[in-house]
């Protein structure tokens, strides 16, 4: 194998021109391979980074099974799953891949408004620190704290529509201002960002105050708990840790005091989306390396014609055709792997060039992104290439007569 190693590399010296001319098209196929797979990813990260930020993909929701459908009625159940502030700490404590989690108590109330103005809205009360999970930012203000959740401070935060009502039109005006609800004034120290228009104005505020802001009910309010996954492929994983710790808890039929539930149907359309997509790119792109292939076969069966006198003399002196074999295959492969090496580079820089100019220059959101499985893919290719092209010439050479080559002029 050495030596058939070392032969192909002589001749492929040999001839400089002949070779960078075959290697050229490998060169192009790998660079556009390369370039095409590398926006696919630099497109999948920023597709799963908007996902994670406006959407809620990434959520696994536990909620309470307070009823049961029977022939399209509702029966209301009395053994249904009553989370505590202890439970949430304990299920995001205890679950990998667990980024945030939102433990969220709501119903409707009258909200009195500076000047005597009265709207319904949504108290939806929440652990602090959990703006984050709700997946907006603030027009004015902040959220509520830890310190301020204790103490069962008095403070609210508005939504936009809510918030603009407030504070007369100006968000930031609603700031410090005093809201009723059910008999008791409440600070607003927050707004939140505007994301279209509201079905309903809503109060966000500490859990703890959810005993006197929301009406009492014959039966307690059950809070639900929302986790958010680090990534879309953590759904699954966080899942099955929710669904054993209620197993654990509550036995085997736990289902029939909670459910669990994701967007895992979303997540998976999200996911065969951008692997069409890239396997569609890829396999168009991947036609330019089998130019290269076919580039790389003509050129071997040409040299296999010219040197069928010096095959037939190795022959002579005890050549084998396996060495003969490896001879040509090592010269084909060398050649797609050379080709591929520089392609690679190409296909990384053009990507990431590109890319930034056209941030650059049109402010489009427009990435590239390194990933291990291009490297492999496009070496892999390369391989192949290398090898399905390499071996019709590499089998005619090795099966020349000795005798009849000796002869050929």
């Amino acid at each position: 194998m050495t030596a058939s190693l070392t032969i192909a590399l002589g001749t492929l010296r040999a001839n400089p021109l002949r070779t960078a001319l075959s290697t050229l098209g490998i060169v192009i196929g790998a660079a556009a391979l390369v370039a095409v797979l590398t926006l696919g990813d630099g497109m999948e990260r920023f597709g799963r980074q908007q996902l994670a930020s406006t959407t809620d993909l990434q959520s696994v929701v536990l909620e309470p099974r307070t009823a049961e459908i029977i022939d399209n009625q509702a029966y209301p159940l009395d053994d249904y799953l009553v989370l505590t502030r202890a439970d949430a700490e304990a299920i995001m404590a205890s679950i990998p891949r667990v980024s945030a989690g939102l433990l969220t108590l709501s119903g409707s109330a009258q909200v009195t408004l500076p000047e005597g103005l009265t709207d319904t809205a949504q108290v939806i009360a929440t652990l602090p620190g959990q703006a984050d999970v709700l997946k907006r930012g603030f027009a004015a203000g902040r959220y509520f704290t830890a310190k301020e959740a204790t103490a069962r401070a008095p403070v609210v935060v508005l939504s936009f529509g809510l918030g603009a009502t407030t504070g007369g039109g100006d968000v930031a005006a609603a700031l410090g201002k005093r809201v009723g609800i059910r008999g008791q004034d409440y600070q607003v120290i927050g707004v939140m960002a505007s994301t279209g228009p509201e079905r309903m104005p809503s109060v966000y505020a500490p859990i703890d105050l959810a005993a006197v802001l929301l009406a009492p009910t014959p039966r307690p309010r059950a809070p639900t708990l929302v986790l958010q996954a680090e990534r879309i492929e953590d759904v699954a994983t966080v899942r099955a840790g929710v669904e054993g710790w209620l197993a654990a808890r509550y036995g085997a039929d736990w289902s029939r005091k909670a459910r669990v539930h994701t967007n895992m149907q979303r997540v998976n359309q999200s996911e065969r989306a951008i692997l069409v997509f890239k396997l569609f790119l890829g396999a168009i792109t991947g036609i330019a390396l089998l130019v290269g292939g076919i580039g790389i076969m003509n050129v071997l069966l040409a040299s296999v014609t010219e040197r069928t006198r010096e095959i037939g003399v190795r022959k002579a002196i005890g050549a084998r055709r396996r060495d003969l074999l490896a001879q040509f295959l090592l010269e084909s492969v060398t050649i797609a792997g050379l080709g591929s090496v520089i392609g690679t580079l190409l296909g990384f820089a053009g990507a990431f060039g590109v890319t930034a100019l056209m941030r650059q220059r049109f402010g489009a959101p427009v990435y590239a992104a390194f990933s291990w499985g291009t490297l492999a893919v496009s070496a892999g290719a390369a391989v192949l290439v290398g090898v399905v092209f390499g071996i019709y010439p590499a089998l005619r050479a090795a099966r020349l007569s000795p005798i009849e080559a000796i002869r050929h002029e």
